[in-house]
């Protein structure tokens, strides 16, 4: 059969080829309005190119894609651009008092109004 040869992943090239991608990436983003930047809608264009050109630098590295060393940059780069798009915490509040009583109070009522029934009927049988 046909032997496969099998090249080592030359990290120093792809570390000097993906800046070029960041830059590229960069001078895209710049035609975006800040603002938007949390808005993946507005820029996936070019963030499926910048990917596609770390993916492409570290294939001709002869470099596996996704890897440790890309990843670095590629978060480097989401820092840069995406350090300030968390998403918004939902602060979460009790209901007012006489609404959380009665929330709790219905189903309470309601179970003991059930045992009630449970407990009347199991002794009254005979009628039934």
């Amino acid at each position: 059969g046909a032997r496969q040869q099998t090249e080592l992943c030359n990290e120093s090239l792809m570390l000097e080829k993906l800046p070029a991608c960041g830059k590229s990436f960069e001078k895209m983003m710049k035609k975006v309005d800040s603002k938007k930047w949390c808005n993946l809608t507005e820029f996936i264009m070019y963030y499926d190119n910048f990917t596609q050109c770390t993916e492409r630098e570290a294939n001709n590295a002869s470099c596996f894609w996704p890897n440790p060393l890309a990843e670095g940059f590629i978060t480097g780069i989401h820092k840069q651009f995406f350090s300030n798009c968390t998403s918004e915490k939902v602060h979460w509040e009790d209901p007012p008092d006489e609404i959380l009583i009665t929330l709790i109070l219905i189903p309470v009522m309601l179970t003991c109004a059930m045992i009630t029934l449970v407990v009347w009927c199991s002794k009254r049988s005979d009628i039934l």
